[in-house]
C-alpha cells in the first residue's frame, strides 16, 4: 500500500487567511483509494523553502501531491521548486502553451505573456490537461517517489483528481485496496468518559479506533483497511457493534448523520414541533434546526443572554405565538470563574429548567449550549 504526503502552497493558507480545504479533499479521496496518507504540510510562495519540503517528503513517502502555485505571475513559484527538488531545470512545452492560449479562447479572453510562465515545466514531466481552467498541471516520476502538481482552485484541483491523478495512481501502483472509515457520533459524555470504556479498542491494529473531541460533542472513528468495501465492511461491523453496545444512548448517529437530524426526527416520531428562543448564543441553535422544517416552526433570537426566569417567560410566549407543541430556551450567563447554560423546555408534560457549568474557552461556549439544547430535544 503507497503511502503519501500532501504539501499545500500558499502564502495566503500559511497567514491564515483563506482556510486549506483542498488538503481535506485530498486527504478524503486518497483515504477512499487505500492510499496511506503520512503528512500534511503548508509552505509560503518560497522556492527554495517548497523544494526542501519536497525533498523531505520524498525521502518518506511514495506520492508527494502539491496544491497551488501553478499561476502566471511571479510569485507562483510550484514549477521551479519542482525543477529544483528533483535537479532539473524547467523546458519550454509548445504544446502547453497552445493549449493555454485555445482555453482562453473558450473563455473568450486572450493571454498575456504571463501566461506563457505556464507553458514551462520540469523537464520530463507528464502533463496533466486542465479542461477546467487555465493552469496545466504535471506529474514527475523520480526513482520510487512521483510528484503531483495539481492546481490550488478547488474546482480545477478536484477535477484533475478525480478524472486524472487517481486512474493514473491506480495503474502506476496497482492499486487494489481501501481505507474506509465509519465515525460514529456521541453527545452528552466526555472524552476521558468514552476513553475509560473503550480503552482496549483503541488498541486495535486494523480497525483501528481513536477519539475526536469538539465541544459539546466526541466522535468516535473506526478505519479499515482492506482489499475490496465488503472486506472493510466486514471488520468494522463487529467493533461499531461493541462500541454501540458500551456507548449506549450517547451515540445519536453515524458518518453524516447530524444531531439537529435526529432531534428533528425525535419531534416528528411524537408529532410535536418546535419553537425556540436564544440569547446570547448568536444564532447558532436556529441556524443548525432551519435546515429542516418540517418539525421546526422557527426561532426568535437575542443577541444579548437573559436571566433565566426572563427566558423562560420568552419561551412560553413564543411558543404559544408559533402553535408549537415544544418550546425551547437557551441561553449563556457569565459567572466570576465560568459561564453557565441555562436550558428551558416546555412540552405537553410540562416545563423543565436545566444548567450546565461551562469551564471552556468563552468563544466555543455557544458551540457547547447548542449541542447540549439539541441533545436535550433527542432524549425526548
Amino acid at each position: 500500500m503507497p503511502s503519501a504526503e500532501i504539501i499545500t502552497i500558499g502564502t495566503e493558507i500559511l497567514l491564515g487567511e483563506i482556510l486549506d480545504t483542498n488538503a481535506r479533499s485530498l486527504a478524503r479521496t486518497l483515504r477512499d483509494q487505500g492510499i496511506d496518507l503520512y503528512r500534511k504540510t503548508t509552505v509560503g510562495d518560497n522556492v527554495a523553502r517548497i523544494a526542501q519540503a519536497i525533498q523531505q517528503s520524498m525521502e518518506r513517502s511514495d506520492i508527494i501531491i502539491t496544491t497551488g502555485g501553478l499561476g502566471p505571475t511571479v510569485d507562483d513559484p510550484t514549477r521551479q521548486a519542482v525543477a529544483l527538488a528533483v535537479g532539473v531545470e524547467t523546458e519550454y512545452r509548445p504544446d502547453l502553451w497552445e493549449q493555454i492560449q485555445a482555453r482562453f479562447q473558450r473563455f473568450g479572453r486572450t493571454p498575456s505573456e504571463n501566461n506563457r510562465r505556464q507553458a514551462y515545466i520540469p523537464q520530463g514531466a507528464i502533463v496533466v490537461e486542465n479542461p477546467v481552467g487555465t493552469a496545466p498541471a504535471f506529474i514527475v516520476e523520480t526513482g520510487g517517489c512521483t510528484i503531483i502538481a495539481l492546481p490550488g482552485v478547488p474546482r480545477e484541483m478536484e477535477h484533475l483528481m478525480a478524472n486524472a491523478v487517481i486512474p493514473y495512481l491506480h495503474r502506476r501502483f496497482n492499486l487494489q485496496s481501501v481505507i474506509k472509515a465509519r465515525i460514529l457520533h456521541t453527545a452528552g459524555v466526555g472524552e476521558s468518559q468514552i476513553d475509560d470504556l473503550i480503552g482496549d479498542l483503541e488498541a486495535l491494529s486494523n480497525p483501528t479506533v481513536g477519539l475526536a473531541a469538539h465541544s459539546g460533542q466526541v466522535d468516535v472513528r473506526i478505519t479499515a483497511k482492506a482489499d475490496s468495501q465488503a472486506e472493510a465492511d466486514a471488520l468494522i461491523s463487529p467493533v461499531e457493534q461493541a462500541l454501540r453496545q458500551r456507548l449506549g444512548d450517547w451515540v445519536y448517529g453515524a458518518d453524516q448523520e447530524t444531531l439537529e437530524q435526529v432531534a428533528l426526527l425525535a419531534l416528528q416520531s411524537r408529532g410535536w414541533k418546535l419553537a425556540v428562543v436564544e440569547a446570547g448564543l448568536g444564532g447558532e441553535l436556529a441556524r443548525r434546526l432551519a435546515s429542516s422544517t418540517q418539525a421546526y416552526l422557527g426561532g426568535e433570537v437575542f443577541p444579548a443572554p437573559v436571566s433565566q426566569e426572563e427566558l423562560s417567560a420568552l419561551t412560553a410566549a413564543y411558543q404559544q405565538a408559533r402553535g408549537a407543541e415544544v418550546g425551547l430556551g437557551a441561553t449563556i450567563l457569565p459567572d466570576q470563574e465560568r459561564q453557565e447554560v441555562h436550558l428551558v423546555l416546555i412540552t405537553p408534560d410540562g416545563l423543565q429548567h436545566f444548567t450546565r457549568p461551562y469551564g471552556g474557552p468563552p468563544s466555543y461556549a455557544p458551540r457547547w449550549a447548542v449541542h447540549h439544547s439539541l441533545d436535550l430535544l433527542r432524549s425526548l
